[in-house]
């Protein structure tokens, strides 16, 4: 699926005539000028505070047209998208032009959707700057915003052209954001059984990149085997619209994860060994809460939850069981609402 160097990882996502590369590694954002093309112009879509990583040597001596956006859950907005589509209109971009995103996992979702909407889609190429968005955020063409009723209901699935994983950038991340790559590194934990904490940074990003680009490649747009990269968040982005996003992802899968064992257990799939495997990879391998918070009634997450781009049918949740982790449609309300009423704020 790659190569490596002792430096350097090259994650390939296998799509055919539209597979792109994967640079893991120190100094990996050399490689971004050989990503980029024939691009006269390239728009750099960050935020205020975000590292520095990307200048002029290394586009090329490219025209650069720089956009801030806001920073936090609330910019992660449709308006936020027609802003960065009229600045490109404004600079004259056109479709052989190329956005290239630079920051966490919220940066590439929003640059990414106005990438694929701009002219009915030109390239991107993303340069995650956090843990989150170099193991999952930036991989696999996700893109999308929030509204009011929930979170990432708005969007499309646009592959880039490249994606850029420089882990100089994560040296001065602040404990937070390392908790939310943490949270899902701990989610690739139980879908391969790999004890990631044993390797070391470079190769730890690197394996969860190779998990995704497996899983990516064989279901692009999650119409089967994909939705198991959801494992932990169905409830998780319930906990971040209730909490107004005050509770961040990372956190929030993490809980979601050990809820989702707890529902296993309620359906009868697994045991309450498998359950305490869970609480203790979450809580004590990655540092991560496992309990619920009651940011929320049980009928608010419930209806939240209800609105979950995986329920179709009834209540969808991926969980835990004989076969893996795979996806489970038509989960029982009753028994989710009386286990959420259990666990809320113990």
């Amino acid at each position: 699926m790659g190569e490596s160097t002792p430096e350097l990882a090259t994650i390939t996502v296998d799509l055919g005539a539209r597979s792109y590369p994967v640079h893991v590694g120190h100094g990996a954002v050399s490689r971004l000028d050989g990503l980029l093309g024939e691009a006269r112009t390239i728009a750099l879509v960050t935020q205020e505070g975000i590292p520095a990583l990307v200048d002029a040597a290394v586009l090329g001596g490219r025209r650069v047209e720089r956009f801030l956006i806001g920073r936090g859950e609330t910019a992660k907005t449709l308006s936020t998208v027609g802003e960065l589509c009229s600045g490109f209109a404004a600079a004259g971009m056109n479709r052989a032009d190329v956005v290239v995103s630079v920051g966490g996992g919220m940066v590439t979702d929003v640059a990414g959707f106005a990438a694929s909407a701009f002219h009915r889609g030109i390239d991107v190429v993303h340069v995650p700057t956090t843990l989150l968005g170099m193991v999952d955020a930036a991989i696999g063409g996700k893109t999308g915003v929030n509204l009011p009723e929930g979170k990432n209901l708005v969007g499309a699935f646009w592959q880039p052209r490249g994606v850029i994983c420089d882990v100089d950038a994560l040296a001065t991340l602040p404990e937070r954001e390392v908790r939310c790559g943490n949270g899902e590194m701990a989610k690739y934990h139980f879908l391969t059984g790999d004890d990631l904490a044993a390797l070391d940074e470079v190769e730890r990003i690197a394996r969860c990149v190779e998990i995704k680009a497996e899983v990516v490649a064989s279901d692009e747009r999650e119409g089967g085997r994909r939705a198991i990269l959801n494992y932990g968040h169905t409830l998780a982005h319930a906990l971040e619209t209730a909490s107004a996003h005050d509770l961040a992802h990372g956190e929030a899968v993490g809980i979601g994860l050990v809820f989702a064992a707890e529902l296993a257990r309620a359906l009868g799939r697994i045991d309450g060994e498998r359950v305490d495997a869970h609480r203790a990879v979450v809580g004590d391998l990655y540092g991560l809460g496992v309990d619920i918070p009651d940011v929320a009634s049980v009928t608010e997450l419930m209806a939240l939850m209800g609105r979950d781009k995986k329920a179709i049918g009834g209540l969808t949740f991926v969980l835990d069981g004989p076969n893996g982790v795979e996806p489970v449609a038509g989960v029982d309300p009753s028994t989710v609402s009386d286990l959420l009423a259990s666990l809320i704020g113990r």
